[in-house]
């Protein structure tokens, strides 16, 4: 199938086995299409709290000379960065409801709402800002807004003092009474972007394609060489760079992932590497912001309340054990290795966004 005539920032490549989406071409997009919005919105919640002392400036505001500890990780970053002071959610406080304030954290961060305590029978908190935005700039893109996670979402069980576990481990809600999941599996994400899954095959077809492992950029290599004659040096290079980011990012899933589930689904799990997992969905949602799949994303780096623990760093205590370090010196420590370290994937996705030309469209 031909691109058509009137090639916008929503085209694809498409072949008879797949579909690609593009991105933004310049020398192809027709003037609405260019002066169309191409504001952007990306929120990272990172849980279980901060070591202030290693996290605040001296001056709230741009970022000077002299970072805190925490924040050293921003480095070149530092002239985009603003820190904001003052934010405190009086609805993620108890106002009478007790102990579960990692509940309250997610379930207000981005709704402003005080989540109804119950056995799971009532689920109530308040629509999301992020959906307010995507009800702005997200309506004509293919998806209104993404939701991701490192962690699995947990829509039923208590998780928090009397909370369901569907306020610790979901931020966005479409409405008051309806979380919307986030994605954790790289595989099942990659499918829903690029729309290789294996699911709607056949048998003998899902076979095939794990037996001759093609790729998705297989299925649209003749499309891509066709439209390159199309465009402009820069345009051609920036299709070249995002076609080898997806083959690249397509082979980093299948090395992370189990192997010998590829036949069955591709949605096969996640990368045991909580590092690798991370940068795999970063990645995942810088294409889908290059591509213009969505302009609203939400990322949760670890379901509220995780007690995950991070052998790497040289932190064998779980993280929400160290939340709760009654100013211990070591674990306050430790506590702040880990933010500096999830700090640091938060600034891989800072690079990445500026490797595509996007950071300064986009809101993180």
């Amino acid at each position: 199938m031909r691109l058509p005539p009137a090639t916008t920032r929503r085209a694809f490549l498409r072949a008879g086995a797949g579909a690609l989406a593009l991105p933004l071409l310049p020398s192809l997009a027709s003037a609405r299409s260019a002066s169309a919005s191409s504001r952007r919105l990306a929120i990272v919640y990172l849980p279980n709290g901060l070591h202030m002392p290693d996290w605040r400036p001296r001056e709230v505001g741009p970022l000077g000379s002299e970072l805190p500890a925490t924040l050293q990780v921003l480095g070149r970053h530092r002239e985009h960065a603003t820190v904001l002071s003052g934010l405190t959610l009086d609805k993620a406080r108890a106002n009478g409801d007790g102990p579960g304030d990692h509940a309250r954290a997610a379930a207000a961060f981005l709704t402003c709402a005080q989540p109804v305590k119950a056995d799971g029978s009532i689920v109530e908190v308040g629509r999301s800002a992020d959906q307010h935005v995507a009800d702005g700039i997200g309506q004509d893109t293919r998806f209104a807004s993404l939701q991701l996670g490192c962690d699995a979402g947990m829509q039923s069980g208590q998780c928090d003092s009397g909370y369901p576990c569907v306020y610790s481990s979901n931020l966005a809600w479409s409405s008051p009474h309806t979380p919307l999941t986030h994605e954790s599996h790289p595989r099942r994400l990659f499918d829903r972007l690029f729309g290789v899954g294996l699911a709607h095959l056949s048998p003998e077809e899902r076979a095939r394609r794990v037996r001759t492992k093609r790729s998705v950029l297989d299925f649209v290599t003749r499309e891509a060489r066709d439209l390159s004659t199309k465009l402009s040096l820069r345009d051609r290079r920036k299709l070249e760079q995002y076609l080898e980011g997806v083959r690249a990012l397509e082979r980093r899933i299948d090395a992370a992932t189990d192997p010998a589930a590829i036949a069955l689904e591709r949605p096969s799990g996640r990368p045991d590497d909580f590092a690798e997992h991370a940068e795999l969905l970063i990645e995942l949602l810088v294409l889908a912001f290059a591509s213009d799949a969505t302009r609203v994303g939400t990322f949760l780096m670890a379901n509220e309340g995780s007690n995950r623990t991070y052998r790497s760093l040289d932190v064998s205590e779980g993280h929400h054990s160290l939340s709760h370090h009654g100013k211990d010196p070591q674990k306050q420590a430790q506590i702040a290795r880990i933010n500096r370290f999830h700090l640091g994937l938060f600034v891989r996705f800072l690079d990445r966004l500026a490797e595509e030309d996007l950071l300064a469209d986009t809101q993180v």
